[in-house]
């Protein structure tokens, strides 16, 4: 009895290292896409050159569309912090690209606005009319997409620095709490 309960135990061990090995090498690949993606300038300007590699990109979803072999967003490209988090600032942006997910994905979950950063294969370009004149965008067919709730206070340090180390500070209150004074 205590032997199978040893082996029962040990089975559970090696699932446990198993699934924590798996979850790491996928982290591992996703880090590998990620430090080996070209600057988004480079991708637009010659996207055949990239075609079949495995990218990281993230944006704003300027618009999500349903279609027959999937579902087709248009995002307006940011940079990635190293967190892989898009940047808050629209200014950064070097341009558009398409991602599609060819299984179904409801455009009600990624509304216009949503920051994600997606991992996938370029496929190609395709030019296509954006206001008064055509625009080349590079298609990226989605592999994983993660989304992001904005955090205006994303690029803030963590801490409290000096002279703000008490747990009692508040920056509309002062150090002591509502009153400017010591009781």
């Amino acid at each position: 009895m205590r032997g199978k309960l040893l082996q029962g135990l040990g089975i559970l061990w090696m699932a446990a290292i198993l699934t924590a090995c798996a979850t790491s090498a996928d982290q591992r690949e996703a880090e590998d896409a990620a430090a080996m993606t070209p600057q988004f300038s480079q991708i637009k300007a010659a996207p055949d050159s990239f075609k079949g590699q495995t990218l990281v990109l993230g944006g704003q979803v300027l618009s999500a569309r349903r279609m027959k072999d999937g579902t087709r967003l248009e995002v307006l490209q940011l940079p990635l912090n190293e967190a892989q988090q898009p940047s808050l600032d629209l200014t950064t942006s070097q341009g558009r690209f398409i991602a599609i997910r060819r299984e179904f994905l409801d455009p009600a979950t990624v509304p216009q606005g949503t920051f994600l950063t997606i991992t996938g294969q370029l496929t190609g370009s395709v030019t296509q009319p954006l206001d008064e004149t055509e625009y080349t965008y590079p298609v990226l067919e989605i592999t994983t997409f993660r989304t992001w709730i904005p955090s205006q206070d994303s690029n803030l340090p963590r801490y409290r620095p000096y002279p703000y180390y008490s747990p009692f500070w508040h920056p509309y209150w002062g150090p002591y709490g509502r009153f400017p004074y010591y009781w």
